[in-house]
């Protein structure tokens, strides 16, 4: 039976437990045991059972895991079966790098349209995915607001660009922006990222040394 509360470490889990899973079904793996899986992923065979029991009963004792059968349970739980819609706003570098390259179809997701504060920008089609004005986000949002915004512009006017798409409906916004947005309303999920974590993280363990061992 699923825990009324998943620890969010568990939570940041699940897409590496896809990936790998995703990996082995295109290698023609059919079952795999936890301690197979967690050789793989540097993680206990424990911590495995102990995630994965958050959400059900998948393996079976002395058989291990249907691999495409787990897969398919995992993405299930992350909601990749379901099709929402997403816009891009910011049509920059970073923007255009993420229309053209990040597979969001595979997970889900429909990029419906893009916006920019550039002139020279708005109006253009970047893979295929028009861009419009950030002025006529209303308009053009209204009659069918997206499920999530995918923030790549300038960290500005991020805060009350993110407001305006709250009050649109936009329930998940996806923030590159390099600032934490916080929005008051817990019907709407914000996902900070920064790339300069990941990067001090590294530093981090090379300044300590290869051999000091992450916390669990």
């Amino acid at each position: 039976m699923r825990k009324a509360k998943i620890s969010h470490n568990v939570i940041l889990r699940l897409p590496r437990y896809l990936r790998y899973l995703e990996d082995l079904q295109s290698k023609g793996l059919v079952r795999i045991s936890s301690g197979e899986l967690g050789r793989l992923m540097g993680i206990t065979a424990s911590q495995i059972r102990q995630d994965l029991s958050c959400f059900g009963e998948f393996g079976q004792q002395g058989y291990g895991y249907n691999v495409e059968m787990l897969k398919k349970e995992v993405s299930e739980i992350l909601g990749t079966n379901r099709e929402r819609s997403a816009v891009v706003i910011g049509a920059g570098n970073l923007g255009r790098a993420i229309i053209g390259k990040f597979p969001f179809t595979d997970y889900g997701f429909r990029l419906t349209a893009a916006f920019d504060l550039a002139e020279h920008v708005v109006g253009q089609e970047i893979f295929g995915l028009k861009v419009h004005h950030v002025d006529a986000l209303e308009e053009a949002l209204k009659e069918t607001p997206p499920d999530i915004a995918v923030l790549t512009m300038s960290p500005n006017s991020a805060s009350s660009i993110a407001e305006r798409l709250v009050n649109l409906g936009v329930r998940g916004i996806w923030n590159f922006t390099n600032i934490d947005i916080h929005i008051e309303k817990p019907c709407v999920i914000v996902e900070n990222l920064h790339f300069s974590d990941s990067l001090l993280t590294l530093s981090y363990y090379m300044t300590r040394g290869a051999n000091d061992p992450k916390d669990e």
